[in-house]
């Protein structure tokens, strides 16, 4: 049986926290006020230092070494947040630290945890092979494996983020986070069944790197053959040990959002809550936005993280865009005749739409002699608006076809 983390474990990581971490604030959001009638909150995560919650666990394990320990430096495995809250601790601590990410970790993720003072190695295509990699080096070198998650101080280090969370809003009844190898989640839930046990617990997975679900049906962490997500903070293939049993036992539910309903939840934040957040830490925003979970409010969603790469960000707000109707792909099959590309772009303008960007094609197998065909994209207000141009340019004689990135 493995032994749960206690309340005084976190009340205890609080105190080594202190003047290391900062309080994030707890912002209101209309937005999901309005969609769920009741007060939500955002517990803005994103706004810590080195970007997440990450710092918290990795802090309280770092520091807790001992001398001989630290003389033989760390060495850790991560996308990116646990990586920079490693590389934070570490020189907080007064350690040297070794990350190994995914080769295809973001550059301001490699660029940052190198900044904070860590030597990065970039082994694997995921998360989980980079863990094999920082196993092997540990073994190698007797460097210390900090964990991203499975450790009973990493846990009591993120579950300080619920203590915070239940003093900012003591009337909370539901909390919603995301969900990778659950470090986070298990912290929050240790803290919200042992205080205040009528508030519900909520973790949120992406559809495609969703371990939990099938580990909690078969009783045991199960591996993902495989797994894919733009939300690359919980991209996680098997839950640990560790985490496994805090939310079997403290968890109320973890619930699925797919990559349509983060980059929605990823565009409203930016938009009206002005709130830099990277996809990971929007899963818990996505699933109270895409009605994944039934919920009592007042809700706090944690924004756990927002480190977010520019060039990720502009295709997430490009396919959120599109995902709520307000960014849409085109085809229109029309005569090869003079004027009749400036009398279509015409028929969009009066529909008030805006054209981004405009390919005209003659020479293809599948047109006919004198027709043209026109890709366009195109900027609208959302789906009433979208639907209502496309039975114009119908309407019009126009042959149109929504491509299936819409």
């Amino acid at each position: 049986m493995t032994e749960l983390v206690s309340l005084d474990e976190v009340r205890a990581a609080r105190e080594l926290l202190a003047g290391i971490t900062r309080t994030t604030p707890l912002e209101p959001s209309r937005p999901l006020t309005a969609a769920l009638g009741g007060p939500a909150w955002l517990k803005c995560e994103n706004l810590q230092r080195a970007g997440s919650y990450k710092v918290r666990g990795a802090y309280v394990r770092i520091s807790r070494l001992s001398e001989r320990e630290r003389a033989r430096g760390v060495v850790a495995a991560s996308a990116g947040n646990h990586a920079q809250g490693v590389a934070l601790a570490a020189g907080l601590v007064g350690t040297r630290a070794t990350v190994f990410m995914p080769v295809n970790a973001t550059l301001p993720k490699v660029a940052a945890t190198k900044g904070y003072g860590a030597q990065v190695e970039l082994v694997g295509a995921t998360v989980d092979e980079s863990l094999v990699a920082a196993q092997t080096f540990a073994e190698r070198t007797g460097a210390v494996l900090i964990h991203p998650f499975d450790h009973p101080d990493v846990i009591a280090g993120q579950g300080t983020v619920a203590l915070e969370i239940l003093e900012q809003c003591p009337e909370v009844r539901t909390i919603v986070t995301g969900v990778g190898g659950g470090g986070l989640v298990s912290g929050i839930a240790v803290v919200a069944k042992a205080l205040r046990p009528d508030v519900r617990v909520i973790g949120v997975q992406a559809a495609d790197a969703a371990a939990f679900p099938p580990s909690l049906l078969a009783g045991e962490p199960v591996r993902l053959p495989a797994f894919t997500t733009i939300a690359d903070g919980i991209a996680v293939g098997r839950p640990g040990d560790i985490t496994f049993a805090h939310v079997s036992k403290l968890v109320d539910e973890i619930v699925t959002v797919s990559e349509e309903d983060i980059s929605r939840a990823l565009l409203m934040l930016l938009e009206r809550g002005k709130q830099v957040v990277e996809p990971a830490g929007a899963a818990g925003v996505a699933a109270l936005l895409a009605g994944a979970v039934e919920v009592s409010t007042p809700v706090v969603a944690v924004l756990s993280g927002g480190n977010i790469d520019p060039l990720l960000m502009l295709r997430v707000i490009e396919h959120g865009l599109a995902a709520a109707g307000r960014y849409l792909r085109i085809t229109v099959r029309c005569s090869d005749r003079p004027g009749q590309l400036a009398s279509l772009l015409r028929e969009i303008a009066e529909q008030r739409a805006n054209v981004v960007d405009v390919e005209h094609q003659r020479a293809h197998p599948h047109l006919r002699l004198g027709e043209v065909e026109v890709a366009l994209s195109v900027e609208t207000r959302g789906v009433e608006h979208s639907d209502t141009l496309i039975s114009a340019l119908r309407a019009g004689g126009y042959q149109v076809t929504i491509t299936p990135e819409a």
